[in-house]
């Protein structure tokens, strides 16, 4: 397998989904297209040790781990497109994994984020809430005027990352 080839384009493709999404709190349709549409290419030349099934099947989990959290509020579609395109580079056993350090990063982001905008303590009050009523509250979370919401596209990048030097 590539990995190296694999890793430069997780590196670059996740890192400029941050880096854009930090700037404008969107993930452009454009480059989570690009991503998905290399993947598959370059899997189906035999160029990365990615089947097209591996690179589909890929695909298809991260839409799955993924689309829940929109479905909630939790999550912007940019984010649930950038997760599943990554996929197809990932393959199915690296995104699942992916899965879990991106939950893990994107719960660290928040933690700062709410520190920074000083409701450390109601964000966790709520969290909390959350856990216990099984997301009763999530329409109080969510609501426009809360201010929670924070580019997730970084904890997404890191996550998937952290999958392919870890595993």
């Amino acid at each position: 397998m590539s990995e190296p080839l694999v890793l430069a384009a997780v590196a670059l493709g996740g890192g400029a989904a941050a880096t854009i999404d930090l700037r404008t709190r969107r993930v452009p349709n454009q480059l989570t297209l690009a991503i998905g549409v290399l993947g598959l290419a370059l899997a189906a030349s035999h160029t990365t040790g990615m089947t097209i099934a591996g690179a589909l099947a890929g695909f298809a989990i991260g839409l799955a781990l993924m689309l829940p959290g929109h479905v909630i509020g939790a999550t912007g579609a940019g984010d649930v497109k950038l997760f599943a395109a990554l996929g197809t580079w990932l393959g199915p056993a690296h995104i699942v994994m992916a899965f879990l350090y991106t939950a893990i990063a994107g719960g660290l982001l928040a933690v700062a984020v709410a520190a920074r905008r000083r409701r450390l303590q109601e964000t966790v009050d709520r969290t909390a809430a959350f856990v216990r009523t099984g997301g009763s509250n999530v329409g109080e979370i969510e609501h426009g005027a809360a201010n929670n919401r924070f580019a997730y596209a970084p904890a997404i990048a890191i996550g998937a990352l952290a999958a392919l030097l870890v595993h």
